[in-house]
């Protein structure tokens, strides 16, 4: 074996330097600015904080309060619909049931409509994870290898579009709108596109590419628990179908807690409702799908304004209010301490 031999600098050769560089950064001597914290600034960001946050506070509780909402619970008043859902071989049968209501002043603006879950948990690590957003691109992957199972494909091989627990639980309740004007009933119009994020239509979703949307789905099935296949999700709207509807696509973006909202329609300003939804006697006609029965869930309606600050929230107005709170309080108590220290240090000079 050959022996390992150092490199010797000769005789009047400079050795290299292991000295940082000579510059402001390396040799720290970057300008600084060392704040001095006196009693004077230190109560003001106290004060001025606890002001700031109460203001906003009182702001985003007072918005919140002005939102106009309405929410009925549907669970056992479709009572008849899901003990019939709870049976799995009746998946095939048409349950219908309504729900009258009346609304006592105007809702004037933009009215928004939302089915509501309790009990409901979609926080769950492997139901999180039960999916394939490679698939839900549109390209043709192989979803064994994904998380889907066992939504992933059937016993004769056949997969499952889209797969995966999410897409298989997914709230497929029909919910209609009807307005009781002059002993008449008339629908009122509803918008189904335009309710998901725009990333998330844009980006995150889309159908295979094919000159038909049925063909580009060829070979593969719906998830069990659905009654149509994907491409057949809004029949009426080509642009709203497969793996870019919105119903579809509000429904993927899990909640973090048990109980939850998601957004389903907004009302469609024209005629009785330009201004809104007038006062008056109204309807939901339900075509109940969406057993809860067993995992003692619960099913709403809401029907809610939005203003500047969002929904129906006051959290985020209640965070804030108790954080001026605690700012102005600990400003009372570090001017006590101040006060009662500078006594004791007068005394004691006078002494």
């Amino acid at each position: 074996m050959k022996n390992k031999t150092s490199v010797v600098p000769r005789e009047g050769e400079a050795q290299p330097s292991r000295c940082p560089d000579n510059s402001a950064f390396k040799q720290q001597r970057l300008p600084a600015w060392k704040p001095q914290l006196t009693i004077a600034s230190v109560l003001s960001s106290f004060f001025l904080t606890g002001a700031f946050c109460l203001t906003v506070g009182v702001c985003l509780v007072l918005s919140a309060n002005s939102v106009r909402e309405i929410q009925i619970d549907y669970s056992d008043k479709c009572s008849d619909c899901s003990k019939l859902r709870e049976n799995s071989s009746n998946w095939n049968k048409e349950c219908h049931c309504s729900i009258n209501f009346t609304l006592k002043e105007d809702i004037l603006g933009d009215v928004f409509m939302y089915y509501g879950l309790q009990n409901f948990y979609q926080n769950h690590r492997r139901y999180v994870k039960s999916r394939s957003d490679a698939q839900l691109l549109g390209r043709n992957v192989n979803i064994q290898r994904s998380y889907c199972a066992p939504f992933s494909t059937y016993r004769n091989g056949t997969p499952m579009a889209p797969c995966g627990a999410i897409a298989n639980s997914m709230f497929n309740d029909t919910i209609d709108l009807f307005y009781n004007y002059n002993s008449s009933m008339i629908q009122v119009p509803l918008l189904k596109t335009g309710n998901s994020w725009w990333t998330d239509k844009n980006v995150k979703f889309r159908n295979p590419e094919s000159s038909n949307l049925s063909s580009a789905f060829a070979g593969t099935a719906r998830p069990p628990y659905w009654q149509k296949p994907v491409y057949l999700l809004d029949e009426e709207d080509e642009r709203n179908n497969g793996y870019v509807n919105d119903d579809f696509i509000i429904w993927m973006r899990v909640s973090a807690f048990a109980t939850f909202r998601n957004l389903y329609r907004r009302v469609r300003r024209v005629r009785h409702f330009a201004e809104g939804l007038p006062a008056g006697n109204y309807t939901f006609q339900i075509s109940y799908n969406f057993p809860v029965t067993r995992f003692k869930g619960r099913k709403h309606v809401i029907l809610s304004t939005v203003v500047w600050s969002g929904g129906s929230n006051p959290f985020l107005g209640i965070a804030y209010l108790v954080s001026g709170t605690a700012a102005t309080l600990a400003g009372f108590v570090i001017t006590g301490i101040h006060l009662k220290l500078r006594k004791k240090k007068t005394y004691f000079q006078k002494q």
